[in-house]
């Protein structure tokens, strides 16, 4: 995962080099999360590009494939969760960022799964022209979910459903990378007041380490500082090389 202390001292080395003023530990943990989550956020939008581009035949393939980098960096957010109907509903998870998938909360037996893919439809006038459809009407063989603020699925017998989706990306503990509740946070001690690294306090993010250069693009837009995307790239590949 992304460390915190390579990203903050990147960020804090660039700023100096550029004269564009002093980055403190503070500031710094103000801006992370936030940038953490616009990281994230651009990630999910290359997966619905890169699927719009395979959908015309155009995506790269195999490692090339936009689609497939930008589901393996997101593979460690994903979760399962079983959701039970209420009220008639089911309700996201509270960290849920994206869903990927849908299903009937079945079992897997001998390899054989009896879980049922639930269609997942966005629009509430197609679900509305389905429901009076006597040849679509969803049935438990070929349920349909209706995302909105809540989940509603259709036919209303079906009272659990299994949930997989992309979380919101919160921070990894720099010292035994476990994830944590915390978001990236740069722990220090003050020596000589000189601000020292601490990794028992220190929170990594929970995005892949080559995602540092936006990471700390990202920290320095919000910052208000103009730094030239090119030599945040050179800097912290140098900085990754040199810290490793």
């Amino acid at each position: 995962m992304a460390s915190v202390n390579l990203v903050y001292n990147t960020l804090k080395d660039l700023a100096n080099k550029e004269q564009r003023g002093f980055i403190t530990p503070a500031v710094f943990d103000n801006f992370a999360q936030l940038a953490q989550l616009n990281v994230f956020k651009n990630i999910l939008d290359k997966v619905q590009k890169g699927k719009a581009l395979r959908a015309r035949g155009v995506d790269g393939a195999r490692h090339q494939s936009v689609v497939t980098q930008a589901q393996t960096d997101l593979s460690a957010l994903s979760k399962t969760s079983v959701l039970s109907q209420a009220d008639g509903v089911f309700a996201k998870p509270e960290d849920m960022a994206y869903l990927i998938g849908l299903t009937t909360n079945g079992s897997v037996i001998l390899g054989q799964s009896t879980r049922t893919p639930i269609e997942i439809l966005y629009d509430e006038d197609k679900i509305d022209y389905i429901l009076k459809s006597d040849l679509m009407a969803p049935t438990e063989a070929h349920p349909i979910g209706l995302i909105s603020e809540e989940i509603e699925v259709f036919p209303s017998s079906i009272k659990k459903v299994r949930a997989t989706y992309y979380k919101y990306p919160q921070g990894r503990s720099a010292l035994t990378g476990a994830r944590t509740a915390s978001v990236p946070t740069f722990g220090y001690t003050t020596a000589s007041g000189v601000e020292i690294y601490n990794p028992t306090t220190s929170v990594d993010f929970e995005l892949p380490d080559h995602y540092v250069p936006e990471l700390v693009s990202e920290i320095a837009k919000l910052v208000g500082i103009n730094l030239r995307d090119s030599d945040v790239f050179a800097y912290a590949q140098a900085e990754q090389q040199t810290r490793k």
